[in-house]
């Protein structure tokens, strides 16, 4: 009888082991990120990588938070360890966090530099496309122990991909002005994640090949692409124009088709699981322009 005892408790052994041990990710810059074991505390430094847990099965597991991570419901119950211009580090350890998801695009190099200076596991998350947010969520449930969870959530969210690629993308070219600020005028260049929207809906950005992630453009400019279709975000102060800017353009090919369209701009240029809604919502609207082309 000793000898199976033997046997079972070595099984046993070996799946505590198992269930111990470390994993490893690369992240999105490039990095390999290991924790030694599942994550329990993890702290999130952006919005995006907050959705990005709960939709990995980890949000309970979140134990600190930056402002404006408001979704899921459950998230705006996360405490704060600070805002996008200042961290609180006395918070931060205090959190005791085992595993740290930044944002480079919206966290400050100084303030990455504090956090990695930490010793705690260090996740960089920078979607820049539609699919690269699937893999963060993959790779975060491995990080965080919940990887069938998290599979799951990105096997839906390529299918949803999929299935608007199949039906829109061969559809014929939108030009897109994309505004993201009036004033001044600021849009987004092709390495931001709405324009991988933009693409999957038939579209093309028109200053999709500029450098900056946001560039400033002049009215001129914008003019002179004449894009088939405006999109800006909801305005939530009365006193930015916002899409009526554009109305006294009468030649404009937007303003002429009544293609000045309003979007849920946080659904498509925040890099989290959302984005998939947000890019269905464009297609759509998208294919409203091509409805009113000219017969």
């Amino acid at each position: 009888m000793r000898a199976p005892r033997l046997l079972i408790a070595a099984l046993l052994l070996w799946a505590a082991a198992g269930a111990q041990a470390a994993v490893s990710v690369v992240d999105d810059a490039g990095r390999r990120v290991t924790v030694e074991q599942a994550a329990r505390r993890v702290i999130s430094m952006a919005p995006h990588a907050t959705e990005l847990l709960f939709a990995a099965g980890g949000g309970a597991r979140v134990v600190g938070a930056m402002n404006y991570s408001d979704y899921p419901e459950a998230a705006k119950k996360i405490p704060l360890v600070g805002s996008n211009s200042v961290i609180d580090m006395e918070r931060v350890l205090a959190l005791r966090p085992d595993l740290i998801v930044v944002w480079h695009s919206g966290n400050t190099a100084r303030q990455i530099a504090q956090l990695e200076s930490l010793g705690v596991p260090v996740f960089h998350s920078e979607p820049r496309t539609l699919e690269q947010v699937a893999d963060n969520v993959e790779r975060l449930g491995r990080l965080l122990g919940t990887g069938p969870a998290a599979e799951a959530a990105a096997a839906a969210l390529r299918a949803r991909l999929k299935g608007l690629e199949a039906r829109y993308a061969r559809r014929s070219p939108v030009t897109v002005f994309y505004q993201i600020w009036d004033q001044p005028l600021y849009t987004l260049n092709d390495t931001q994640i709405a324009s991988d929207a933009i693409r999957l809906c038939g579209g093309r950005n028109v200053f999709g090949s500029l450098r900056a992630v946001a560039p400033e453009v002049g009215i001129e400019a914008v003019l002179q692409a004449d894009p088939e279709a405006i999109m800006a975000g909801k305005r939530y102060d009365p006193a930015n124009p916002g899409l009526r800017l554009w109305e006294p353009y009468k030649s404009m090919t937007a303003v002429k088709r009544g293609n000045l369209l309003t979007v849920e701009g946080e659904l498509l240029t925040r890099p989290g699981p959302r984005v998939i809604d947000g890019a269905a919502q464009l297609c759509e609207a998208l294919d409203a322009v091509r409805q009113r082309r000219p017969k």
